[in-house]
């Protein structure tokens, strides 16, 4: 009796950790009521005064999300000058699963940086149900989400050959789905930050069951499968010390998999999940971004 119990602790303590998986996918933080942006401290990717950007060129704004009828308004933050989108290169900035915008300001920031100050527009906003953003998350509101972004540009002039999608963690979904199928606008190049492989790995991972991703998540998120219907230029950006996605088993697939036209890995020593672009070194984080968009 002690040997079955001994036995069993284990895959309680397995199953439980995995049955959160669903709802840990998502980790938003929607008890706020103001975004804080360059009041917000942030220690993984910290900035000082020379990244700031003009007050002026920091609008945030609200969309419509229309996933298949079931509507939130969402909450964004464009950077840059919106009287310009027709003639910029705009970079579309999707954010992982933690808490909101905040979070993610410092990054966003870093890419209004890229090739000197205010050179690309910068377009980042949170899902729904995250930070101010109405609704519940969903996989399907994921993209709808971003999708409402590309609407938003669109109509203010931006097209395919001036578009770049840059996903982070959970970002790396929407990433890998407007820029595989077309909805609204697709980029004509892309960045994954950490992406992870799918949710089935992501099981495996938690678990070190051989049990399909269905038993514990109803997503059905697979980047590693969507990539290889991506003809435009992939940049990959992976610490080496990721242990919330392991390079190896998420980041290295998704690129493998990979067959477009162009495709570049950047591997980063000391790079943990939440601070790769400090770990990199922002000049040649920034630099690399810039080469990559302009090539």
């Amino acid at each position: 009796m002690k040997y079955r119990l001994l036995f069993t602790l284990p895959l309680v303590f397995l199953f439980s950790g995995c049955l959160r998986l669903n709802s840990n996918l998502f980790n938003p933080d929607s008890d706020i009521n103001a975004y804080l942006l360059d009041d917000y401290k942030d220690e993984t990717v910290p900035l000082d005064s020379s990244y700031n950007i003009p007050k002026e060129l920091i609008h945030l704004f609200t969309l419509e999300s229309d996933d298949n009828g079931n509507k939130a308004k969402i909450y964004a933050v464009y950077i840059g000058d919106t009287t310009r989108i027709g003639t910029d290169t705009v970079i579309l900035y999707n954010h992982g699963n933690a808490k909101n915008i905040d979070v993610y300001w410092t990054r966003a920031k870093l890419l209004a940086n890229v090739g000197g100050k205010n050179r690309f527009g910068v377009l980042i906003y949170d899902y729904r149900g995250f930070g101010l953003s109405e609704g519940q998350p969903s996989e399907s509101g994921l993209y709808a989400d971003a999708d409402a972004c590309c609407k938003w540009l669109k109509s203010k002039g931006l097209t395919q050959d001036r578009f770049v999608m840059y996903g982070f963690s959970l970002g790396t979904a929407p990433t890998c789905e407007l820029t595989a199928y077309k909805r609204t606008l697709q980029p004509y190049c892309f960045v994954l930050e950490a992406p992870f492989a799918s949710t089935d790995e992501m099981v495996q991972d938690a678990a070190l069951l051989n049990l399909p991703a269905a038993y514990f998540t109803d997503n059905k998120i697979d980047n590693a499968s969507k990539v290889r219907d991506i003809q435009q230029p992939f940049m990959w950006i992976h610490g080496i010390d990721d242990s919330f996605l392991a390079m190896d088993t998420h980041g290295q697939v998704v690129y493998d998999n990979y067959m477009g036209i162009y495709k570049e890995a950047h591997k980063i020593p000391g790079g943990k999940h939440g601070n790769t672009p400090y770990a990199w070194g922002y000049p040649a984080y920034l630099s690399a971004v810039e080469a990559f968009i302009v090539r």
